[in-house]
Parts: C-alpha cells; sequence; structure tokens
C-alpha cells in the first residue's frame, strides 16, 4: 500500500515536496533533492 508523505528540508524546515512512498519504504530516513529556498540539495525527511 502507499501513503502519501511529506518532504520537508532538514536544514530551512520548508515543505517542498509531496510524494507517496510504499509503507515498507518508511524506515527509509529521506531524500537529497534540491530545495528552492535554500538554492542547494539538501536532506529532506519525511513527515506523514
Amino acid at each position: 500500500m502507499r501513503i502519501k508523505v511529506l518532504l520537508i528540508c532538514s536544514e530551512c524546515l520548508s515543505r517542498n515536496y509531496v510524494t507517496t512512498i510504499n509503507s515498507s519504504g518508511v524506515k527509509k530516513e529521506g531524500f537529497k533533492k534540491y530545495c528552492k529556498h535554500c538554492g542547494k540539495q539538501t536532506l529532506h525527511k519525511i513527515s506523514k
């Protein structure tokens, strides 16, 4: 089953991305994504 999650930048705490992941993928710590507020690639953590 896929669940909808928010991805939050670990530096500026802005909510940039909404995505779906498998329920088994919840254990993953985060994703390296581009943050338009920071202007660079940062770690984005999962928030429900």
